[in-house]
């Protein structure tokens, strides 16, 4: 049976653009994890022991917002997207040491604090960073540690986006600091003139400094 020339050229569409359309479902995945970075190796996203206070946080990205706050001129809550969008990103190797001997050495990609605390205009009574958590969990920095440094928050991992295990939607990549100072999930970078103030783990015994080269027992 032929088909007319009309009816062959009506089928030709079809076929053409029903393959060639996307469904509106369609997500983009993760980039693959890379293994090494400019000639290192780096571990994988998988290496990480699991111990945090309450276990792994499940934060919506619609629902979710980093207050800044305490004593700044400009406070601001931020959406994740304008965390992104709004603040220059930057990827750099880093070692976390854990107080249990472990380590990982991962290339982590963020935005810079000082970027950020820099936009909010901390007051002169500002001395102290206070990072909050979505588990309640709490740490704190002298403010020049954050200033001073390049000093990120992290939203990927050897180039994909961070698990909920590992700290999504922002995960603190606190260089030259033991890792119960790399606080994940965090919701509020909160500035205070308390230098003595001590978050989860300090108020536990830990150092307040957290600095690498110096026992982790306050």
């Amino acid at each position: 049976m032929r088909m007319g020339f009309s009816a062959a050229l009506l089928l030709v569409l079809l076929l053409f653009f029903g393959c060639a359309a996307k469904p509106s479902n369609l997500q983009n995945l993760s980039t693959v994890q890379v293994q090494d970075y400019q000639g290192e190796d780096l571990s994988s996203i998988n290496d990480f022991r699991e111990n945090s206070i309450k276990g792994p946080q499940y934060i919506e990205t619609e629902n979710y917002m980093l207050r800044i706050d305490g004593l700044v001129e400009s406070p601001a809550d931020y959406t994740y997207q304008e965390v992104l969008d709004d603040f220059q990103h930057y990827q750099k190797i880093v070692t976390l040491d854990c107080v249990e001997g472990w380590s990982v050495t991962i290339l982590w990609e963020g935005v810079l604090v000082k970027d950020i605390i820099e936009k909010a205009k901390p007051t002169q009574d500002a001395k102290v960073v206070i990072f909050h958590a979505a588990d309640g969990y709490t740490t704190s920095f002298p403010l020049e540690y954050l200033t001073q440094n390049s000093i990120i928050i992290a939203y990927k991992m050897n180039n994909v986006t961070l698990p909920p295990e590992r700290g999504y939607p922002f995960q603190l990549v606190a260089e030259s600091k033991w890792g119960y100072k790399w606080i994940k999930w965090i919701t509020e970078i909160e500035f205070s003139d308390d230098e003595n103030y001590q978050g989860y783990w300090e108020r536990r015994g830990y150092s307040n400094s957290g600095n690498l080269n110096e026992s982790f027992f306050g």
